[in-house]
């Protein structure tokens, strides 16, 4: 029997050593029914993951074993790739079934079984089939009361019956606070540590997998998130996320500054649709970088936005509007079908007729990507301040950043009014300063 790093592989001459750093190998070496390996943004979870898929079909060829994603086109992009990739690193050879969402394991010319891909988004759908063993991928970015439901579901699915069979399910993902993966693999097991003969987790950090992955791409990471994510999607390390105020990074005294839109200069415009509570947060660019350089709220609907708009961005003169600068808005995508005025065009309609440039993707970024770019551009874990806001011109969009908190349902509390002008600026900031995870290329390193 060989061995790479911990673990154990069964005599089979003709399988190469698979490429694994330390956690990776100690993860497929536990002997749990259900394992978690909990790790940061390129720790190679879901290559640890097809290795575990590898390790059960050589070991019971003509079970077949399942793969579970939050949707269907993470697996299309991130699981198919890689199952191909890292099956072939194990000696294995794959042919994906896209339209069957399957995916067919071969040793050789030996058929070894299926992968059943299902996506998570509807718990209900995943039934009628059965597998051996089943990979679930990124469980903690769903919400918790659906990643339970599909978590019964999978588990009801593994009922093949075979002598030395576990049944068993690996679960990976990144952690998203103390979510479903915490509860069931920590927390269960703290209070009965029985479970933990069952259940057990390998937790990695990213500079674990550092020699397979670019040299810029920790320090990309570094600089693009703000320092209280880092422990979560770097370290690997359970961490609150939702707790206190949403912009921890924001600081009025630190993020402040003193500009205001020159003459003819371009206003870049976030806008959040509430019909009396319309709120708008304009912003010149200096340097390359954002400044928040005057807010309107309060408005009525979106004519009433374009009228005031008009009169302090551009030049009223003699009863008509001169266009003395760009106008760029970025608004809720939202108002694409909704109407903040009883009228059968939609605001983003309103907007282009208005003569402004509208910037606006088919749908709203999740909350978290926009919490998440807003906190990293008003100081990220490098310490840089790259979001400024001028707190005399914006002092309601000032406030709101400082007094916004967290609500009970682990997003932002909508109650207290906070949430349109921030939303109104973050809608800007994450269309044109989005945090982006940089791509982790797995790099095959010869003797590994």
């Amino acid at each position: 029997m060989r061995t790479v790093g911990s673990l154990a592989l069964q005599d089979m001459p003709d399988q190469p050593a698979p490429t694994l750093n330390i956690p990776q190998a100690q993860f497929l070496a536990m002997p749990h029914k259900y394992r978690a390996f909990v790790a940061g943004f390129g720790s190679g979870k879901t290559w640890v993951g097809c290795g575990g898929s590898a390790q059960h079909h050589y070991e019971h060829p003509g079970v077949h074993s399942g793969y579970f994603a939050p949707s269907y086109p993470q697996i299309r992009d991130i699981f198919y790739p890689t199952v191909e990739e890292a099956l072939f690193d194990w000696g294995l050879r794959t042919r994906v079934k896209v339209g069957d969402h399957e995916v067919e394991v071969w040793r050789g010319r030996s058929f070894l079984g299926m992968i059943m891909c299902r996506s998570m988004d509807d718990p209900a759908s995943i039934i009628g089939f059965k597998i051996g063993h089943a990979l679930v991928d990124e469980m903690d970015v769903m919400p918790m009361v659906k990643a339970q439901q599909a978590w019964r579901k999978i588990i009801a699915r593994m009922r093949y019956r075979r002598d030395g069979l576990k049944n068993g399910i690996d679960l990976t993902t990144t952690p998203e606070g103390f979510k479903f993966v915490y509860q069931q693999f920590h927390q269960q097991v703290q209070k009965r540590p029985e479970l933990g003969k069952i259940y057990g987790m390998v937790q990695a950090s990213t500079y674990d997998n550092e020699i397979y992955l670019p040299d810029d791409y920790i320090p990309s990471l570094l600089a693009s998130y703000p320092e209280n994510l880092i422990d979560a999607y770097i370290k690997g390390l359970f961490v609150n996320l939702q707790t206190g105020n949403v912009y921890k990074a924001f600081n009025r005294h630190l993020n402040r500054c003193d500009d205001a839109p020159m003459d003819g200069e371009p206003v870049h415009i976030g806008m959040d649709f509430n019909v009396g509570k319309m709120a708008s947060i304009a912003h010149v660019v200096r340097q390359d970088l954002p400044r928040a350089v005057d807010e309107i709220i309060g408005a009525d609907d979106t004519p009433d936005m374009i009228r005031q708009i008009k009169e302090r961005f551009w030049r009223v003169q003699g009863g008509q509007v001169l266009k003395t600068r760009t106008i760029s808005i970025y608004p809720d995508a939202s108002g694409a079908s909704r109407k903040s005025v009883n009228a059968s065009t939609s605001d983003l309609d309103l907007l282009r007729q208005a003569g402004f440039q509208v910037y606006a993707n088919a749908a709203n970024p999740a909350v978290k990507d926009r919490v998440n770019a807003m906190n990293a551009m008003f100081c990220n874990s490098a310490g840089e301040r790259r979001y400024l806001v001028n707190p005399e011109r914006c002092p309601t969009y000032v406030d709101c950043l400082e007094q916004q908190a967290w609500g009970t349902n682990g997003e932002p509390d909508k109650t207290t009014g906070h949430d349109h002008p921030v939303d109104a600026g973050g809608y800007y900031i994450v269309y044109r300063f989005p945090v982006v995870k940089p791509i982790a290329k797995t790099v095959k390193v010869i003797g590994v």
